[in-house]
């Protein structure tokens, strides 16, 4: 009976002993599976702040590229040197066409760098000018025109007066008519200042002749005329 005891009490221990071993085997997985859940978090957590900043790299770059876009540089003459000795000639340096007229005012009748005229248009104070090399009526000159985003010029001072004289040898048609019994520009604006030649020729619509004098060297021609012709548009 002793003998029976002891086997019973030997094999509770050894049960006891087994339980305590697999307790502490579930403790140390379940540390380890904890830890591993912990640097699994870490990495994630990196990750995640690793592409929020590259992200945010990413959208500085855009808008950057987007405001330099929009704003799109030009070369204007002059800016890069400072006193009064500046020319349109001298150095360049970067600025938009709206700056280049508020800081060179004296240099904007001069075909500037920062020109956004087009090719074949003379940039002139707040306008672009095109002086056709094909003859037209004034009807399709003023159509010809329109498909090129302007208008028959519209001589509204002494500077355009002269700026388009001398430009080229020819007759030019202008945004000048006669509707009625007045003298109306093409803007519907009457005739302030003219610059007729002394000897009219019967007509209702303006010319402008290129090598005559600028104070006088607009001519009435039939408007069925074939002539040259100067578009204007907003510069």
């Amino acid at each position: 009976m002793y003998i029976k005891f002891c086997r019973i009490y030997g094999g509770d221990k050894k049960d006891d002993a087994k339980e305590n071993l697999s307790s502490q085997l579930s403790v140390e997985l379940e540390g380890e599976k904890g830890k591993q859940t912990q640097g699994n978090a870490r990495l994630y957590r990196a990750g995640c702040l690793f592409l929020t900043l590259i992200c945010l790299v990413l959208l500085m770059a855009v808008i950057f590229l987007s405001v330099k876009l929009q704003t799109g540089s030009k070369d204007c003459p002059g800016s890069g040197e400072a006193g009064a000795g500046r020319t349109s000639t001298s150095l360049t340096a970067t600025c938009n066409y709206d700056q280049c007229r508020t800081d060179f005012p004296d240099i904007q009748h001069q075909k500037l760098d920062c020109n956004q005229c087009g090719d074949g248009w003379l940039p002139f104070e707040k306008s672009c000018y095109y002086l056709s090399a094909m003859r037209q009526t004034w009807l399709m000159s003023m159509i010809e025109c329109t498909t090129r985003g302007g208008r028959l010029a519209v001589i509204s001072s002494q500077s355009v007066q002269t700026f388009l004289t001398g430009k080229r040898i020819g007759l030019f048609w202008i945004g000048l008519e006669r509707p009625g019994s007045q003298w109306r520009w093409v803007d519907n604006r009457a005739l302030g200042d003219s610059y007729w030649e002394d000897n009219l020729s019967e007509g209702d619509c303006g010319l402008l002749r290129g090598d005559g004098p600028s104070q006088k060297n607009w001519m009435r021609a039939p408007c069925a005329h074939s002539a040259y012709f100067i578009c204007e548009k907003q510069a």
